[in-house]
């Protein structure tokens, strides 16, 4: 509930309204402290892929890059959500939109860039910049192509995502991917620091309030992190290490790894932009009627859209992965019932200005992966949840059954044994052992194309028997 003396509730449903600086500060730190983890954890999950993050042989030498995409995450989330608050002619919902770095396109950049080192970022980017572009022009479009994006695709999708990302967590908990061969892999130890995160995130979160609960993935992992000081997972000595080796403040270098435009990036991001697009227009709905109780209007859906796109398309240029408003936020505005633009926009110009300091991103690099690892397995469960509670909006009839069906057995399987499309070209074999894509394809095709009149069909043969038969 929101305090009635930072202004009457008038004021505080007007996105115009700039509430004291005495409160405006703490909230904006507050919106970015909701969704810290969550913007840089992608970037590390790459680095981490490609072959110079945590743990990996190349992990020394890859320090600069690791730590240069995670300073980009924060700089860019932070540029793109002043393209929402502040906006820039068309661009910008001018709403409380907090953007960060999007979870939905890890299971497509995935198989873009395993193994191959820094080699792979040119293309990775180039796919950024063309799909941020992309995503830009359908807020020209978005509202006519809703229709092909109900509950059923988009809850589908978003479960894919999180069943995508699932084995990320459980595989940081453990001691990371370069680790798996090792006798410490899977330790007590290791799980220990897991383990610590997920039981003080839950706490925080279920019996604590305002900001400690709000953050509590965050201050779940400081909790693991002073755990692993503790028990010598990570040491000061080692801290002060990676401190000295970064710098205090860069700028972002405009394609310091090149562009490289790649047929499987291109594809793959445009047709993730589009369910990112959708994503977008929930949470601006969200966030109108959360804090507004008002409907969204056309030209706020358009211009998020637009800085969604532009957003993600400026961040290729520079390194950065692609953007898209985050939902945690939405949730923070209902809380707080402070539906300033303002307010967020402190916390971008906060997000900026840990983005030019890669002392910030090195001190992130030291948090073990263990301990991470403990956070993610919180984040992409609850992106599992997020899938299911869509779904939950779907008439489980016989056509629709079947739709989820054969989406979700390609999509998983493919995800499960990339070698079963081993043969296939390099631009195919990278979009369908993504299984994202292929689901997602799928259910949007079959969802068009099947008619509505199997809806009216019984269910028997494809639930087992277990949703009893019609009367004759």
């Amino acid at each position: 509930m929101a305090d009635a003396s930072i202004g009457t509730p008038e004021q505080l449903r007007d996105p115009n309204y700039m509430p004291p600086l005495a409160t405006a500060v703490p909230l904006g730190i507050q919106h970015v402290l909701a969704m810290f983890v969550s913007n840089v954890t992608p970037a590390i999950i790459i680095s981490g892929a490609a072959g110079f993050g945590f743990g990996s042989d190349a992990g020394a030498q890859g320090f600069p890059d690791m730590t240069y995409l995670i300073q980009m995450s924060m700089l860019f989330a932070g540029i793109a959500t002043l393209f929402q608050t502040i906006g820039l002619g068309p661009v910008g919902a001018r709403l409380p939109i907090v953007q960060g770095t999007s979870f939905a396109f890890i299971p497509v950049m995935i198989p873009l860039v395993a193994g191959k080192g820094v080699e792979a970022l040119p293309a990775l980017f180039g796919g950024v910049l063309i799909g941020g572009l992309f995503h830009a022009a359908l807020g020209l479009v978005i509202g006519k192509i809703r229709f092909a994006l109900p509950p059923l695709v988009t809850g589908l999708v978003v479960t894919m995502i999180g069943l995508a990302l699932v084995k990320v967590g459980i595989q940081y908990a453990a001691g990371g991917v370069p680790a798996i061969d090792t006798p410490e892999y899977g330790s007590l130890l290791n799980w220990s620091a897991a383990l610590v995160v997920i039981l003080v995130t839950l706490a925080l979160k279920f019996f604590a309030r305002g900001m400690l609960s709000v953050s509590a993935v965050v201050f779940g992992i400081l909790a693991g992190y002073l755990y692993a000081l503790v028990v010598g997972m990570v040491t000061m000595d080692g801290i002060a290490a990676s401190w000295s080796r970064a710098g205090a403040f860069a700028v972002p270098v405009p394609f310091k790894y090149g562009i490289e435009i790649s047929a499987a990036a291109v594809i793959g991001f445009c047709l993730m932009a589009v369910i990112s697009a959708i994503e977008t227009v929930g949470d601006v709905s969200g966030i109108t009627k959360g804090g507004a109780g008002r409907e969204a209007t056309d030209r706020e859906i358009r211009g998020a859209t637009y800085a969604d796109g532009i957003g993600s398309g400026v961040a290729g240029v520079f390194g950065g992965l692609p953007n898209t408003s985050f939902s945690q936020n939405v949730g923070l505005i209902a809380i707080t019932g402070v539906m300033s633009r303002h307010v967020v926009t402190i916390g971008a110009l906060f997000l900026i200005l840990c983005g030019l300091v890669p002392k910030v991103g090195a001190v992130i690099r030291t948090i073990p992966i263990e301990v991470l690892g403990g956070g993610v397995i919180v984040m992409f469960g609850m992106v599992v949840a997020a899938g299911i509670s869509m779904l939950s909006d779907v008439t489980w009839n016989r056509r629709n059954m079947v739709i989820f069906a054969v989406a979700l057995s390609v999509g998983l399987g493919l995800q499960l044994d990339p070698k079963a499309v081993q043969y296939l070209p390099d631009t195919a074999r990278i979009l369908m052992t993504s299984g994202l894509l292929p689901a997602a394809v799928i259910a949007i095709v079959l969802n068009l194309v099947l008619p509505s009149e199997l809806a009216d069909e019984a269910t028997e043969e494809v639930s087992g028997g277990m949703a009893g038969k019609r009367d004759a």
